[in-house]
């Protein structure tokens, strides 16, 4: 078979997990930037302009604006209309005033922090860095503005998002404070992740301990111990998900995962069941329990899960892989070939796709269609040594034995003889008349053969009859 195989890789279905929280809170809530114009609540409820936002099992954290505190001295006119204009959204109405008021007063953090909220929101990273930057020069010490600054730069990929974050975990939110520094710990922990992952689990830490109630920070150390194949960690982060939310889909995901590669399959059926109960819309879900399925043997389960995962998430070429594989194993020809024609089609230069259909082809017995898809094989990788295998039994069916011969040839550079190869020089030779070598290749055969191919050895010891007649 193809040896794509079953991958229990980490499927992680909802948005929330591993992604970066934005600074705001939710639309419900409020925060506030001292000095803000503004002199009742006010939040933005625009998905779209959230500094790296993400959704959770929780629901959507939306990008809150700011709400005033006492004044100094009155602000601008300017930037009272400019936040204004961002309540409605209307933030290419906001930027012009907003940059009039630093261009006047450079020092104003508040206005260099409502800059860089609004072009953030009209897609001009860069400007809403510079604008945070300036925002948080003015003003070092402000958590929101700490916060959205080190979250543009690691959504850019800028390394020096760790220390504004860091900051941001040292100072007090307006409001909502352990929502907050939670959000700033997480966001952290995922800066941190790459270089420093040990730091990264105590960031996540940190932010489970100010939200105990909300599953995220337990996902994203589940995740990274996973990753890190300490499956002891990672299953203990999953478990006190679940706990806090026992229908959640990536814990009972993640847990599964940690499950197979354990191979303890009735327990990751068991939890991914609990999951496609709950949410039968997961496609993860559903390929998953059909991996999980195919590993303990329960074939026909597994193409009822994986098809539902297929029809749930068509653009996913991994399950369909299996699917194709699986169909092909337990003998639904018909479908393998079905599947694999539409892999091939979608991704023509695939070699183990084509190899896949053609293997399916020849269970078929549709010989000179599994000899053109083998030569496809072979023409886009030339050193995949079994599939010349699989050509040269294609090519001896269809009684081209100088194919047959030709392609043995070529699988001898990659991969041993084994008694199949010997039978087929050997069959090959012979119909081409030379019996010298078909002899040599019948004895050969036999020599390895040791009573597992019975029908193929009858054929051989009488060819040699024939071949050898006694003197």
């Amino acid at each position: 078979m193809v040896g794509h195989k079953f991958a229990f890789a980490l499927v992680m279905s909802f948005a929330g997990a591993g992604t970066l929280f934005a600074c705001s809170l939710p639309a419900s809530g409020q925060r506030s930037i001292p000095g803000s114009s503004q002199n009742s609540s006010t939040s933005s409820s625009d998905a779209q302009a959230a500094q790296g936002s993400s959704s959770s099992q929780k629901g959507q954290h939306k990008t809150s604006h700011h709400v005033t505190v006492a004044e100094e001295v009155s602000p601008p006119p300017e930037l009272g209309k400019a936040e204004e204009y961002i309540q409605k959204q209307q933030y290419s109405d906001a930027e012009p005033l907003l940059r009039q008021v630093v261009a006047d007063d450079p020092a104003n953090y508040v206005a260099w922090f409502d800059l860089g909220f609004a072009e953030n929101a009209l897609h001009k990273t860069d400007d809403s860095i510079a604008a945070y930057r300036k925002s948080v020069a003015a003003k070092p010490d402000v958590f929101e503005a700490n916060l959205n600054l080190g979250l543009q730069l690691a959504k850019s990929g800028h390394p020096d998002a760790e220390q504004f974050l860091r900051a941001a975990t040292q100072l007090k939110p307006t409001s909502h404070a352990a929502e907050g520094k939670a959000r700033a710990w997480l966001s952290l922990g995922h800066v941190l992740e790459p270089t420093k992952p040990d730091e990264a689990l105590s960031a996540y830490q940190q932010a489970a301990a100010l939200r105990p109630k909300d599953p995220e920070a337990h996902l994203a150390a589940g995740r990274l111990l996973e990753e890190q194949n300490k499956a002891a960690g990672a299953e203990q982060e999953y478990k006190a998900a679940l706990e806090i939310d026992p229908v959640s889909a990536d814990a009972a995901v993640g847990l599964a995962n940690i499950y197979m590669k354990g191979r303890r399959f009735p327990e990751a059926a068991a939890a991914l069941r609990k999951v496609v109960a709950v949410h039968p819309e997961e496609a993860s879900a559903h390929i998953q329990l059909g991996r999980v399925l195919a590993a303990e043997g329960k074939n026909d389960d597994a193409i009822t899960e994986m098809e539902a995962g297929v029809k749930l998430a068509p653009a996913d070429m991994s399950v369909q892989r299996d699917l194709a594989e699986l169909y092909s194993e337990v003998g639904k020809n018909d479908q393998a070939v079905a599947a694999y024609r539409a892999l091939v089609a979608a991704h023509p230069d695939d070699a183990e796709l084509h190899r896949g259909l053609g293997e399916s082809l020849l269970r078929a017995k549709k010989f000179p269609e599994a000899q053109a898809e083998f030569l496809a094989t072979v023409k886009l990788n030339p050193k995949v040594g079994e599939a010349y295998g699989d050509l040269a039994f294609a090519a001896s069916e269809n009684k081209n034995y100088p194919l047959t011969l030709k392609a043995l040839d070529e699988r001898a550079k990659y991969l041993p003889e084994i008694p199949v190869t010997y039978f087929l020089r050997a069959s090959a030779y012979d119909h081409l008349l030379d019996v010298k070598k078909a002899a040599a290749n019948y004895h050969l055969f036999l020599d390895k053969a040791n009573g597992k191919y019975p029908d193929y050895e009858w054929q051989a010891k009488h060819r040699l009859i024939a071949l050898e007649p006694k003197k």
